[in-house]
This record gives structure tokens, C-alpha cells and sequence, in this order.
């Protein structure tokens, strides 16, 4: 039985990927899992002994960086950076073979504009574009000074996450979808990841114990307008989607600052290489794009009639 630490008690993916293991008791491969809290940093009560690997998701997720202040940009390196340094280096100190780190594809900047392309390959360089990205890109580079024979630093460098449950972009597109029934036709392309696909990857990447950088991802790209139109199919309701809508979104992609970076963050593309996701771990894809919304409409139906 392998002994699985998770870091932070309240994280989205560390709450899935506990729920998942969990349901595969009594199969071949059981887990033990301990969550493990880091809201007073890494004190003398936190206790990684006999653990095999832990998955650190503890974090700040990325927010709106327009006026956010020194202060709070600071907070960030604190806790994406150094605490998860300083956790890295505890789990070495008391034996831990394997250290996960959830980082972000967002380490490559940010998506390109609409009507352009943006492709991560093996020879891409990590180019943060704000203090988000760069505490994630100064964290690996700090975790991989930890790198050794017995201990093997593993970086999960994600698209975006999304499920039922889910923060971010993805309820927005939610939102859309119940309440829209008209939307822009717009033609990009995009990585995104299923939380059970991550689940499973990160599944298989435990019992492998291995070190190194991953790219997890879905087995298709997405596009955001199929995507919400998909989204309000399964509520049974038709959406039409508008080239007209779509060129208005072009030309809103050029307003400078907020309004801009929003449409951008929302209809511009960002796309991982596949052969970058099934490089070391294969098999995790187990549902496509459009199982992955019938799962989600099913798990928010469910939810609204037990309410």
C-alpha cells in the first residue's frame, strides 16, 4: 500500500485526486492517503514520515493581476515558491522517495491573441508574463536543486484544470451556457485537462516514483465556443453561434489593458504538444472532451436536486 500525502486541506485537485484514490479500495494498487495543512508553514507538526510521495497543490491559484499590490505580489512567491521549497526540503530530510509539485503551463506566458496561435513544444523556454507565472517558474527551478537519486522532484506543468467544482475560466463558461443563447464563433484552440484525467495521470505518476517534468492534458484540443455550445446541448437547449459576435471578440482583443487580456485569456489559443503529454505516462486519458461534459452536467444535476 503506498502512503500518499497530500498538501492542502482545501485544494481543488488535492480534494479530487483524494476522492479518486480513495474509490479504488480493495483494488490490486490501494492507497493511504494524509492530508496534510501548510496554513502556518512548514512546522515542526508536519510530519512526512513513511510517506512514499506527496503532492504538493498547496498554492495561491491565479487571480486577476491587474492592481494587485508589491504586497500581495510577494504573497505569492511566498507561498508558490518558497513554502513549497521549504516543503520540498522536509519531505527530503524525513525519506520520502517522490515529491510532486502542481505547477502551470502558465510558466510559458500567457495564450496568444485571437486570431493567433501559440503551440508548447520541447524546445519552448519558459517565458513568465506576470508575478503568477514566475513564482511557479522560480519554484521548479528551486525544487530541481532538491533532484537526487533517492529523492525525485516531479513537476506537473497543467493546462487548464477544470470539473465540476471548479474555480476559474471554467464556471464562467458555465455561466454562459445556462444563460446565453446566442455566442461568438471563434476559432482557436486550446489544452485543457479533466480532473479525473488528471487524477488518473497523477495516479500513475505516483506508482512510477518518478522524477522529472510532465504534461499532462486531455487527448483533444478544445475550442471555446463548441465548448460552452457542448455545455448547453447538455441542458438540453440550443445555442447559435455567431461569426458576427466572433469578429466583434476579434477586434475586443485589441483593446489595451483588462478588457483585452480578458477576451484574450477567454477565445486566444494555448496548445501543448501532445507527444509532450504521453511521453512518460500514457493511459490517463480515460474520457474525451465531450464525455467530460456529460460527466460534469450529470454531477451538476445531481447536485441541484439533492440541494
Amino acid at each position: 500500500m503506498r502512503q500518499v500525502c497530500i498538501t492542502g486541506i482545501h485544494s481543488y485537485v488535492g480534494n479530487a485526486l483524494e476522492q479518486y484514490l480513495l474509490s479504488l479500495a480493495g483494488q490490486e494498487n490501494a492507497y493511504e492517503i494524509r492530508k496534510v495543512s501548510l496554513r502556518q508553514g512548514v512546522t515542526e507538526e508536519v510530519d512526512f514520515t513513511h510517506c512514499d510521495s506527496v503532492v504538493h497543490v498547496a498554492g495561491i491559484a491565479h487571480a486577476d493581476i491587474s492592481g494587485v499590490s508589491d504586497e500581495e505580489k510577494a504573497g505569492y512567491y511566498a507561498v508558490n515558491c518558497d513554502l513549497a521549497y521549504e516543503t520540498a526540503k522536509k519531505a527530503k530530510e524525513q525519506g520520502v522517495g517522490q515529491f510532486i509539485y502542481m505547477s502551470s503551463v502558465i510558466v510559458y506566458g500567457d495564450s496568444a491573441r485571437v486570431g493567433r496561435s501559440r503551440h508548447i513544444t520541447a524546445k519552448t523556454p519558459p517565458a513568465p508574463s506576470n508575478f503568477y507565472g514566475d513564482s511557479k517558474w522560480k519554484a521548479e527551478q528551486r525544487l530541481n536543486t532538491l533532484q537526487s537519486e533517492s529523492f525525485r522532484v516531479a513537476i506537473v506543468r497543467a493546462p487548464m484544470i477544470y470539473g465540476a467544482g471548479s474555480k476559474g475560466n471554467f464556471p464562467l463558461l458555465c455561466k454562459f451556457a445556462k444563460h446565453l443563447f446566442i455566442f461568438p464563433r471563434v476559432r482557436n484552440s486550446r489544452s485543457m485537462l479533466y480532473v479525473e484525467n488528471l487524477s488518473e495521470f497523477l495516479r500513475r505518476l505516483i506508482d512510477s516514483g518518478e522524477g522529472g517534468l510532465f504534461f499532462p492534458q486531455n487527448a483533444e484540443y478544445s475550442v471555446t465556443s463548441k465548448l460552452v455550445q457542448a455545455l448547453r446541448l447538455e441542458q438540453g437547449k440550443r445555442m447559435y453561434l455567431s461569426v458576427l459576435l466572433g469578429a466583434l471578440v476579434s477586434v475586443g482583443a485589441g483593446l489595451p489593458g483588462g478588457a483585452g487580456r480578458v477576451i484574450n485569456k477567454a477565445f486566444g489559443s494555448l496548445t501543448i504538444d501532445q507527444a509532450l503529454s504521453n511521453e512518460k505516462i500514457t493511459g490517463y486519458q480515460l474520457y474525451s472532451l465531450e464525455e467530460s461534459i456529460r460527466r460534469i452536467s450529470k454531477e451538476q444535476r445531481d447536485s441541484a436536486t439533492t440541494r
